[in-house]
């Protein structure tokens, strides 16, 4: 734990002798989690969503208690750390009037997809704001199994060309804000796709379409591929996960000095061993 924390100490202080151009840059901050969140504000009622051509699915209880999904009502210890998340992230994404939020890590298997999730679950549960969770790991996607998902089309059919966006939105039943674009297949050129003008295009889309919408992006390990980096320019700000036990000092560090350019809103530290445990 403790030469974690110094790596993020250490990432901080450079990131704050280095401010990330146009003045975009926030001081990353950090945020001790046991195994998968944070979160948080009540905000005032708002009418029920009629979706009509965004298909809607309802996931198996089962699958999302195996995924570690969180149900946001509850007094879990793990959807309390998430709605503290959201208070944290949303507090940043609102000072810069920013919408759209990449997950990043340095490695695979570090709760990176846990963590986009969750994160989207507790954030569409204020009731202020719609959210839209795109898997854009075209190396491992993962997000539509982790729901229990099987789609007709996802985001990388849009990017191809080979379908519509609205074609290949899917609302989970039960997470009343909350649409997911979720991928179907793993692709060789991934990072070419992310990189294209066709990427561009669809980002802008879905950030002009609906402007109380956050996008959450799920995209591959930073270190693994540049794909992250690739796409990295066409969002506004970013949130790195790391693991206790997992993630190295060095790969942390290295991973947020690619995302220089970036600005980040916090750094999730996943499995944390000493994270609080009740109030």
């Amino acid at each position: 734990m403790d030469r974690i924390r110094k790596a993020l100490d250490l990432a901080r202080l450079e990131r704050a002798q280095s401010p990330v151009e146009g003045g975009r840059g926030e001081e990353a901050i950090a945020a001790s989690l046991k195994a998968t969140a944070l979160s948080g504000a009540a905000s005032a009622p708002s009418a029920a969503i009629v979706y009509t051509r965004t298909r809607v699915f309802t996931p198996s209880p089962s699958i999302l208690e195996a995924n570690r999904v969180m149900n946001p009502g509850t007094a879990d210890p793990g959807a309390v750390a998430f709605r503290m998340l959201r208070t944290q992230v949303l507090q940043r994404m609102d000072a810069n009037n920013w919408r759209s939020l990449a997950i990043f890590s340095p490695g695979d298997r570090d709760g990176k997809t846990t963590t986009a999730i969750n994160l989207a679950v507790s954030l569409a549960s204020d009731r202020r704001h719609t959210v839209l969770l795109v898997d854009f790991d075209f190396k491992r996607p993962s997000v539509a199994a982790r729901l229990g998902l099987s789609p007709q089309s996802g985001a990388d059919d849009v990017l191809l060309g080979a379908a519509n966006v609205e074609d290949s939105l899917y609302h989970v039943e039960g997470f009343e804000r909350l649409i997911i674009l979720p991928a179907r297949n793993s692709h060789m050129n991934s990072s070419e796709i992310l990189a294209g003008p066709r990427s561009r295009e669809i980002v802008g889309e879905l950030r002009n379409r609906y402007p109380e919408r956050i996008i959450i992006f799920d995209l591959p390990p930073v270190l693994y591929a540049d794909d992250a980096l690739a796409f990295a320019p066409l969002v506004e700000c970013g949130l790195v996960v790391a693991a206790e036990g997992r993630t190295r000092r060095n790969d942390l560090v290295r991973t947020i000095e690619l995302l220089h350019k970036t600005p980040l809103v916090g750094t999730v530290l996943n499995r944390a061993a000493d994270a609080p445990r009740g109030y």
